[in-house]
């Protein structure tokens, strides 16, 4: 955990958030600012900058990640959806933990924005 990331903060219970999926390795969270009629942000418990950060010792943690991110789509009814994982900010990063962004309920187009 880093003492001054905002997910750090919400996986810690220090930041009020809905939590719609949480295990011992990662937490999924409602985005407070929807994109699409279901946008659920999956982060895992270990901060980890971006996916640019990532080592090949991180592709269990990048596993656990979208394998959540399917079982919540799953829960959530979702047969099609779109993961986003944004890295930098340049590609819309905002919060320097990694996380990615499950977002359905709706038609996305190609390419996107």
């Amino acid at each position: 955990m880093s003492a001054d990331c905002l997910f750090c903060k919400i996986i810690a219970g220090e930041i009020p958030a809905t939590i719609v999926h949480q295990d011992g390795q990662v937490t999924a969270i409602r985005d407070i600012n929807p994109q699409a009629p279901t946008h659920i942000l999956v982060l895992p418990h270990r901060h980890l900058a971006g996916v640019g950060a990532a080592q090949p010792a991180d592709m269990e943690l990048l596993g656990q990640v979208l394998l959540a991110a399917q079982r919540i789509a799953a829960q959530e009814k979702l047969a099609d959806y779109r993961l986003v994982i944004n890295n930098g900010a340049d590609a819309g990063q905002s919060v320097f933990h990694l996380h990615v962004h499950l977002l359905g309920g709706r038609r996305f187009g190609w390419p996107p924005g």
